[in-house]
């Protein structure tokens, strides 16, 4: 199943991802020093940013017009949403600023070049960093899922303080609600000066 529109998603028609205790382990784990790639043409090194950090992170972003990597797409748990997630963090990214996010960030295995694009086209006001070589993703033991022969992240979120996870969201669904639930957090919880 294919939905034609990559942002209007009847969220009843895709299977929800359950929690399989993937990102059990992140909360509390303090970032490795790794570099990554980013949209904005830097490297960045997410243990080295002070105050508070959220990273979303997805499996791939669609493009349109394209068909997706495999036909069944829609249909693994948790697949579906990139784009609608990606864009609710584009839209509430002032407020999450708002809100104390020193730095926000999207994070896939996708390569620079195709997150350029997709950051170019959403008109994202925030990097996108990819973890092509899977870097950071395997020294986290970030929560992945094999499609087509590729490693992608399980759509999750953190929130980090000074190089530590605080708060992990995981499993996501609806991806849409994602950024909202991010800021109700956030200003539930603000950062210890």
């Amino acid at each position: 199943m294919n939905q034609r529109n990559l942002l209007e998603v009847d969220w009843s028609q895709i299977p929800a991802p359950a929690d399989d205790g993937g990102a059990a382990h992140l909360k509390g784990m303090t970032l490795p020093p790794i570099g990554l790639l980013a949209t904005d043409d830097t490297s960045v090194t997410l243990s080295a940013l002070r105050g508070r950090t959220v990273v979303f992170a997805y499996p791939r972003t669609g493009e349109p017009g394209k068909i997706a990597l495999v036909d069944d797409w829609d249909m693994i748990p948790g697949a579906r949403g990139c784009t609608p997630q990606t864009c609710a963090f584009r839209d509430l990214f002032a407020e999450l600023k708002a809100a104390g996010a020193s730095h926000v960030f999207g994070l896939s295995t996708q390569s620079n070049a195709y997150q350029t694009e997709m950051a170019s086209r959403l008109h994202l006001p925030f990097p996108v960093l990819s973890d092509e070589k899977l870097a950071l993703t395997r020294a986290l033991n970030l929560p992945t899922m094999e499609v087509a022969g590729l490693t992608l992240i399980k759509r999750l979120a953190l929130v980090i303080d000074d190089a530590r996870i605080t708060h992990v969201f995981y499993p996501v669904f609806p991806p849409d609600r994602n950024a909202g639930d991010v800021l109700d957090w956030l200003r539930a919880n603000p950062a210890k000066a």
